[in-house]
């Protein structure tokens, strides 16, 4: 996957902004998304305000291994061949656990979590040690970003980002209700 793996510091300063509740940019398989520590309410906030979004539409998880996302979503019902085939790359709807809070989840039963093939993302989830909140650099009615330079006329210069290659997808990930299989978005 394009993108190099972030150095050490560089991770440790973005992991130490989203424990203290602080909203990163970084880039993804095709956009710059904007993620936060999907646990702290006040930081998706700053999220859903930055890019004038509904709450109750939910959000994304993103993270680099599987064993990041289990404690957002129930294994009940989901076939392990099902996730096999579609991680990394694809962004399954699976069905959230009783904890997961509205803030993430929106007016749903379920949660959108993708497991990525991208390097940059997979480090940083590694250094996290979760998963974190993923959705597109952009304000509604906007293109999403997919570069540094629309991030900082986006939302400014003091946004900390991570410095990696955005991948090459030109199209958003496909998306697949993991309890039935059908395509949401292709």
């Amino acid at each position: 996957m394009p993108g190099h793996t972030p150095r050490r510091q560089e991770l440790r300063q973005l992991v130490t902004h989203l424990r203290r509740g602080g909203v990163i940019a970084y880039p993804t398989e095709g956009v710059w998304g904007l993620g936060c520590d999907p646990r702290q309410r006040q930081a998706l906030r700053r999220i859903l305000h930055l890019k004038k979004r509904p709450q109750h539409k939910g959000v994304l998880l993103i993270a680099g291994r599987r064993s990041e996302t289990a404690a957002f979503w129930s294994d009940q019902g989901i076939s392990p061949a099902l996730l096999e085939q579609y991680w990394p790359g694809t962004t399954l709807v699976l069905p959230a656990r009783r904890q997961v809070p509205t803030w993430i989840r929106g007016r749903h039963t379920s949660v959108a979590v993708r497991v990525s093939n991208h390097s940059g993302v997979r480090a940083l989830t590694r250094a996290f040690g979760s998963a974190i909140v993923s959705t597109s650099a952009n304000r509604a009615g906007q293109q999403p970003a997919r570069d540094l330079r629309t991030i900082r006329r986006y939302f400014g210069k003091h946004l900390p980002v991570l410095h990696a290659r955005l991948g090459r997808q030109r199209r958003p990930s496909r998306i697949v209700d993991a309890r039935t299989g059908q395509i949401l978005r292709s």
